[in-house]
C-alpha cells in the first residue's frame, strides 16, 4: 500500500517561521544552506518570536483595563452600573476569550498559525472600536454595547493565547532550543503581566489630562489605545511564514482525537485543572483589584486608587524574570509548585490577617503584590510553557487552546463568585479561597503535570507519531509540500533531536 501512495516525505526540510522582509521565502535545506541563508532564518526567527509575543502586551492590556475603568464606572454612574453590570462587563472579555481559544486552537492547526494570528489582531481591533464607540438609547443600553464589544475584544484576545503562544515555542525551537523556555517567558507571560500596569500607567496619564473629570472621555480614550497596540506588529505578522515544526507536523485531515485524548489525557488534566485554579484566582483579584484598594483607601481619590493600583502591579512584575531565571535550572513542574504555594502562603496571611493588615495601606499592597508575583513566578510562567511543550506539533494549538480555555472558564466562574464572595462571607474571604486553590494546585501539579526537561518539541512530535503508528492510524501529517504519512518514519527528527539536547 505504502508503494501506492504519491507523498514523499522531505524529512531535512528545515523552515523556520520567517518574515518576508528580510528575504525568506523558501525552504531551505540546513546541511546545503550557505552561511547566509542560515543567518537570515536565525533573524527569521528572531523576530517571529517577537513579533508573536509583542501583541500579547495588547492582550495583557485588555485584561487589566477594566481594573480601573470599573472604578472610574462606579464614580461615573453610581446607580446604573451595579456589580451585576460591573461583573457583566468585566466577564464579557473572559466568556469571549473561552470561545476565541477553542476555536482559533483547532483553526491554527488546520488553517496555520499565520492565518489564526492575523483574524485574533482584526477582531481585537474591531472590538476595540465598537467599545470605544459604546453608545445607546439610555444608560443600561450603553453598557450592554460595551459588553458585547468587549465579547469581540475577548474572542480575538482569546485567539492570541493558543495562535502566539504555539508560534513562538516552536520558532524559539528552532533558534535557541538549550533557552526555549526562559525566551517563551519573556515574550508571553512577561508582555501579559507587564500588560497589568501599563493599563493602569495609560489610565492616569489619560486622567491627568482630563484634569481628573471628564470620566466618559477617559474609558473611551482607554478602550481607543487598546487598539493601537496589536497594529503596530500587524504588518510582521501579515509577512509571516508557518514554522518548520508545523509544516511538517500538522495534521490537516482526519484528526485522531480519541487517540489524542488515549494519549495525552493526563497532561490535559494536568494543564486544564492548574490553568482552571490559577485564573480563577488571579482574574477577578486582577478586576476587582481597583475595587478592593478603593475600599482600602478611605476617602480616597480616583488618582490615589490608580497610583496604588500601579504599585501594584510593578510588584508583581519581579515574579515572571525569576520564574525565567529559574524554570531551566530547577525545571518547569517545581516551579510550578513553589507559585502555587505563594498562594497558600500570602492568601492566608492576607485573609487571616485583613483587618489588621488593610489599616495599614502599603503592607496590604505588599503582601497582596506578593501573592500575585508568586502566581506570576509559578503557575503564570509555566502553564503557557508546559501547555506548549507537552504536546505534539499537529495538535498543540488545539490542546493549548482547551487548556487555555478551562482556564478562563475558571477566570469567569472567579469572577462571577467574586462579589457575592465579598459581599457575604467579607473580602478577607477572597483571599482564604486563593490559599485553598493554592492547595489544590500544588496537588494537581504533583499528580498531573508532567516532568519536562526541556527536551526537544522534534523529539516529542516522534513520539506522538509513533504511538499513532502504533494504534494504527496512517493518516498524512504536514504540509502540501512537506506532506509524508505517519508511518514514512523521518529519519532525522528524533535522531537530531537527540544530538541537539544532548
Amino acid at each position: 500500500m505504502a508503494a501506492e501512495r504519491e507523498l514523499t516525505a522531505l524529512p531535512q526540510c528545515e523552515s523556520s517561521m520567517a518574515i518576508d522582509i528580510l528575504g525568506v521565502t523558501q525552504v531551505d535545506s540546513p546541511t546545503t544552506g550557505s552561511k547566509a541563508s542560515k543567518k537570515r532564518r536565525s533573524l527569521s526567527d528572531l523576530f517571529t518570536i517577537f513579533a508573536s509575543g509583542f501583541a500579547l502586551i495588547s492582550d495583557g492590556y485588555q485584561n487589566n483595563l477594566m481594573t480601573m475603568t470599573n472604578v472610574l464606572l462606579k464614580k461615573e454612574y453610581p446607580r446604573e452600573y451595579t456589580s451585576t453590570v460591573s461583573t457583566r462587563v468585566s466577564n464579557a472579555l473572559l466568556v469571549g476569550e473561552v470561545i476565541g481559544q477553542v476555536i482559533v486552537g483547532l483553526t491554527c492547526d488546520y488553517f496555520g498559525r499565520k492565518t489564526a494570528i492575523v483574524f485574533t489582531t482584526l477582531m481585537i481591533v474591531i472590538g476595540g472600536i465598537l467599545a470605544t464607540a459604546s453608545h445607546g438609547a439610555t444608560i443600561d443600553g450603553m453598557f450592554w454595547m460595551m459588553t458585547i464589544a468587549r465579547g469581540i475584544v475577548g474572542f480575538g484576545a482569546g485567539g492570541e493565547y493558543p495562535a502566539s503562544s504555539t508560534s513562538a515555542s516552536e520558532a524559539a525551537n528552532d533558534l535557541i532550543p538549550r533557552h526555549r523556555g526562559p525566551a517563551f517567558i519573556m515574550v508571553t507571560n512577561f508582555p501579559l503581566s507587564f500588560g497589568g500596569p501599563f493599563a493602569v500607567s495609560i489610565f492616569l496619564i489619560v486622567l491627568m489630562a482630563c484634569h481628573q473629570s471628564h470620566y466618559s472621555t477617559v474609558w473611551r480614550v482607554c478602550f481607543g489605545i487598546g487598539c493601537i497596540w496589536p497594529l503596530t506588529v500587524f504588518y510582521f505578522r501579515i509577512r509571516m511564514l508557518n514554522s518548520v515544526l508545523y509544516r511538517r507536523g500538522a495534521i490537516k485531515r482526519h484528526v485522531p482525537y480519541m487517540l489524542v485524548l488515549r494519549y495525552y489525557w493526563r497532561s490535559l488534566i494536568g494543564t486544564c485543572g492548574a490553568w482552571f485554579l490559577y485564573d480563577f484566582v488571579t482574574f477577578p483579584n486582577g478586576v476587582f483589584s481597583g475595587t478592593i484598594i478603593s475600599s482600602v483607601v478611605h476617602n480616597g481619590t480616583i488618582r490615589q486608587t490608580g497610583e496604588w493600583q500601579l504599585l501594584l502591579g510593578a510588584i508583581a512584575l519581579p515574579g515572571v524574570f525569576l520564574g525565567a531565571i529559574l524554570c531551566d535550572r530547577l525545571g518547569r513542574k517545581p516551579i510550578m509548585m513553589i507559585g502555587f504555594s505563594g498562594y497558600l502562603i500570602f492568601g492566608l496571611i492576607i485573609g487571616c490577617a485583613y483587618n489588621q493588615i488593610t489599616k495599614i495601606i502599603p503592607l496590604f499592597i505588599v503582601f497582596y503584590g506578593l501573592m500575585q508575583s508568586s502566581g506570576n513566578f509559578g503557575p503564570g510562567n509555566m502553564l503557557g510553557l508546559i501547555s506548549s511543550e507537552s504536546y505534539a506539533t499537529g495538535v498543540r494549538g488545539t490542546c493549548y487552546g482547551l487548556s487555555a480555555a478551562i482556564g478562563k472558564a475558571g477566570a469567569a466562574i472567579g469572577t462571577q463568585a467574586f462579589q457575592p464572595i465579598k459581599n457575604n462571607l467579607g473580602s478577607r474571604w477572597t483571599f482564604i479561597i486563593a490559599a485553598i486553590c493554592g492547595v489544590v494546585g500544588i496537588i494537581i501539579t504533583w499528580v498531573f503535570v508532567p516532568d519536562l526537561s526541556g527536551e526537544d518539541l522534534r523529539y516529542r512530535d516522534e513520539n506522538f507519531r509513533a504511538y499513532l503508528v502504533s494504534q494504527g492510524w496512517d493518516g498524512a501529517m504536514g504540509e502540501d509540500d512537506l506532506q509524508a504519512f505517519a508511518d514514512q518514519e523521518d529519519p532525522t527528527g528524533a535522531e537530531r533531536a537527540k544530538i541537539e539536547i544532548s
